[in-house]
């Protein structure tokens, strides 16, 4: 542990910093295993759209607090949405 006051305070406003980014990581992760899931079962297309839309928003979410990299949510976000129109076509064939 810190001797110094100021690294006392600075190890607290880290763990909760990494208690705070843990759960965003965690519900950022648990959107696009929904978003996933709901691929491979086929769902109805109004639910793939509001689970992409979801997960889409935890990905800026996610890039607007620094948690990711700015081109892996875009990378995450473009190769999700190349998914879903594959199956919302293949789906209305």
């Amino acid at each position: 542990m810190a001797n110094i006051k100021s690294a006392k305070k600075r190890a607290r406003q880290s763990e909760k910093r990494r208690t705070v980014n843990l759960n965003r990581m965690t519900s950022l992760r648990t959107s696009i295993k929904k978003l996933m899931r709901a691929l491979d079962v086929k769902s109805t297309p109004d639910k793939i759209k509001g689970l992409f839309d979801d997960a889409q928003a935890q990905l800026a979410r996610a890039k607007n607090k620094h948690l990711i990299h700015h081109k892996t949510a875009a990378r995450k976000t473009s190769r999700l949405a190349k998914r879903v129109l594959q199956t919302t076509i293949s789906a209305s064939k």
